[in-house]
C-alpha cells in the first residue's frame, strides 16, 4: 500500500468517526473537521463531560488515553478561551481533538470523573489562562508560585511580569519586589538602517552608475 493510499484510507476512517459522534450526540457536539489530517470535534460547554464519556466507553471509539488538556488564548473573540483535549484510542489507532470555547467568567465542567489524568493538566489551564473548572477536586495554581498574580500564558500578560523574585542577604529569605523598569520599552522603528536591514537602504541609490 503506498504512502497516498494510506493517508487517503486514514483521512477516511477520521472522516467517518467524526460523522459518526456528531450522529451520536447530536445536542453535544457543534461540528466536525478535518485540519490537516487530524479530526477536531468542536463541543458544547455543559456537556463536555458526557462527550469524554462517550469518547471513552464507545465500542466504535475506545479512546481510553487523555494525552493532554490545554488552553489556547484569543482575545480578540467573544469567547477568548479554547480548552483542547488530545485523546488516543490504542485499539483503534486514532486519535482526536475535542475543542470547547469559554471566558474568563464561565466555568469548564472538569472531565477529572471520566479521566484521573485530567487533574493536573486542569490546574495547569487554571494557573496559566486562568480558566475555571467547575467540581474540580483541587483547583489550585501548580506551576507558579503560591502568591503569584495573574495568568502568565494570557496574551495580554505584561512581558515583565508584575513581581521580580530576589534572594534579600539581610532577611535571610526570598521577597518578592514591584518590577520597575529604568525606561519604558521602546517602538523600534523597522524602517531605519541601524534597526532593519532593508534590501535597499536609504542613499543606495548614490551609488547608481548614470546610464
Amino acid at each position: 500500500m503506498t504512502d497516498a493510499l494510506q493517508t487517503t484510507t486514514g483521512t477516511s476512517a477520521l472522516k467517518e468517526l467524526g460523522d459518526y459522534v456528531a450522529n451520536a450526540l447530536p445536542n453535544e457536539v457543534q461540528g466536525t473537521e478535518l485540519v490537516r489530517g487530524e479530526l477536531i470535534v468542536r463541543a458544547v460547554r455543559p456537556s463536555i463531560v458526557k462527550l469524554a464519556t462517550f469518547l471513552r466507553d464507545d465500542s466504535n471509539c475506545l479512546f481510553k488515553q487523555l494525552v493532554d488538556i490545554c488552553g489556547v488564548d484569543y482575545p480578540d473573540r467573544e469567547e477568548r478561551f479554547e480548552v483542547v483535549y488530545n485523546l488516543l484510542s490504542l485499539k483503534f489507532n486514532h486519535r482526536i481533538r475535542v475543542k470547547v470555547t469559554t471566558t474568563p467568567d464561565q466555568p469548564v465542567p472538569s472531565i477529572t470523573g471520566t479521566f484521573n489524568s485530567a487533574n493536573w493538566f486542569e490546574r495547569e489551564a487554571w494557573d496559566l489562562y486562568g480558566i475555571f473548572f467547575s467540581d474540580h477536586p483541587d483547583l489550585r495554581r501548580i506551576l507558579t508560585d503560591y502568591g503569584f498574580e495573574g495568568h502568565p500564558m494570557r496574551k495580554d500578560f505584561p512581558l515583565t511580569g508584575y513581581v521580580e523574585v530576589r534572594y534579600d542577604e539581610a532577611q535571610k529569605r526570598v521577597v518578592y519586589d514591584k518590577v520597575k523598569l529604568v525606561q519604558e520599552f521602546r517602538n523600534f522603528d523597522f524602517e531605519s538602517p541601524w534597526e532593519g536591514m532593508l534590501t535597499r537602504l536609504p542613499g543606495d541609490e548614490k551609488a547608481t552608475k548614470p546610464s
